[in-house]
């Protein structure tokens, strides 16, 4: 925060160049950096703006956790700034603060990632926390403990949060034994159990150079990146002998699941089997999701749930692909009485999508807003590296930024009604419900 607070005293002409970003990104031809010792990076060169921003990942992330150490990943990446190389603690978050940079970490289901943002005059000693934050961590006794109590805090108090119940119990639900089943934080006991050899393990198999993803946005050119590249992440091992995490099946479908809980409000989870990102459907069904649930207020489900029945304030569905499943998600909130109603209409709602598909002029609404909200998402360098790694990893290819919008274009109402017919079953859904509904009960 303390370094953010710099970030945010950025000359005016800094922020008004930040605004111009989404053109940037859209418009700036993406460069292919390799650099000498072979780390391959994704380069948008912007040399207008003084900044530089970063996104890392590296494949595998909380997936590659033990079972009984689950949560590991995700403490180590709230640990990798707690102390590195010559830097205690203290030490190294007070560098950070002078140099005026921004570092995070985060372990996901399929990834451990890593962002840096600097000024591109402190360019090279930013560089050099990244490298000693990712090769030389401490880990000392007293930051683990200390990182460790504020994860087990979460996690307590995340036992009386229903939002936080219904998602553990679907996950828990459709993928049992699968790592995919557990929380990315972990359980109490499990992150109880975490110790400083656990920690270094992860390291070691999580972070390797084949499982690495780079993009880079900003005031570099890519003669600089090159040596950069290999000065911060050269040091890594090239490969990690790991256990390859097996494909998920989807387990529940047509389950239903009370969890009760004393709450004026349940909260409900839905889901069933969904799309890989690489399915010849994927864009006919993110077409169809939106005008299903992803379209915020102008979604079938938010019309006849909230609007012309007044069940609840919000309702929604999502695309989630992961790298060994396909979910397609939903969620809403209702009163416990009216819960049996709003899960009536939702079904109805998707049964007639699949059923009948969307009417041609959901499918242009669609595709104006898909492609008209695209650019507005890159409001930031950060978030356009972000991007660019996500292209590597999901192999979309150097030219996505160019050919997204022709994708969304050409599909076709004839598409939506065949991914309907293959993603919306109401009898295939996976329902968690956290309270007390009225008139429902665990179908198990």
């Amino acid at each position: 925060m303390r370094a953010l607070a710099k970030l945010r005293r950025a000359p005016l002409f800094l922020v008004a160049a930040i605004l111009w970003l989404p053109h940037i990104a859209l418009a700036t031809e993406i460069q292919v950096v390799r650099s000498p010792g072979g780390i391959t990076a994704w380069l948008v060169h912007e040399p207008s703006i003084p900044l530089l921003s970063v996104s890392f990942s590296f494949a595998g992330g909380a997936s590659l956790d033990q079972p009984s150490r689950k949560g590991t990943g995700n403490l180590v990446s709230a640990l990798l700034d707690e102390g590195a190389g010559p830097y205690d603690s203290l030490a190294f978050q007070t560098r950070l603060e002078e140099l005026a940079v921004r570092m995070g970490f985060d372990a996901d289901r399929d990834s451990f990632s890593g962002s840096l943002r600097t000024l591109s005059a402190n360019r090279d000693p930013a560089f050099e926390l990244l490298r000693l934050a990712l090769n030389e961590p401490h880990f000392e006794a007293e930051a683990v403990e200390r990182i460790r109590r504020q994860i087990l805090t979460g996690l307590i108090e995340s036992q009386e949060d229903p939002d936080a119940i219904v998602s553990k119990t679907w996950f828990a639900t459709a993928f049992a034994d699968h790592p995919y089943g557990l929380p990315n934080s972990g359980s109490i006991e499990t992150v109880k159990a975490i110790n400083t050899a656990d920690l270094r393990k992860f390291m070691a198999k999580a972070l390797a150079r084949d499982r690495l993803t780079i993009g880079v946005v900003g005031d570099i050119s890519a003669a600089d990146l090159g040596p950069l590249l290999d000065r911060t992440f050269g040091a890594l091992p090239a490969s990690a002998k790991i256990a390859t995490v097996p494909k998920a099946t989807l387990k529940g479908p047509g389950l239903l699941k009370v969890v009760e809980k004393t709450i004026p409000q349940s909260r409900v989870m839905f889901g069933a089997q969904g799309l890989k990102r690489d399915d010849p459907d994927w864009y006919a069904a993110y077409v169809l999701n939106y005008v299903l649930g992803g379209g915020g207020f102008s979604s079938r489900l938010n019309e006849e749930v909230r609007e012309k029945r007044g069940l609840a304030y919000s309702v929604y569905s999502y695309l989630y692909p992961l790298d060994h499943a396909a979910i397609h998600l939903g969620g809403v909130g209702t009163q416990n009485q009216r819960v049996k109603e709003t899960l009536k209409v939702i079904k109805e709602q998707i049964a007639r999508a699949g059923e009948a598909g969307i009417t041609a002029e959901e499918l242009a609404n669609a595709k104006t807003y898909l492609n008209g909200s695209f650019p507005l998402r890159l409001t930031s360098s950060g978030r356009i590296a972000r991007l660019l790694r996500v292209i590597q990893r999901e192999n979309l290819g150097l030219d996505y930024l160019e050919r997204r919008a022709v994708f969304i274009n050409s599909v076709t109402l004839g598409d939506i009604r065949r991914v309907a017919k293959r993603l919306l079953r109401p009898e295939n859904l996976l329902i968690v419900v956290v309270g007390q509904p009225t008139g429902l009960s665990s179908s198990e």
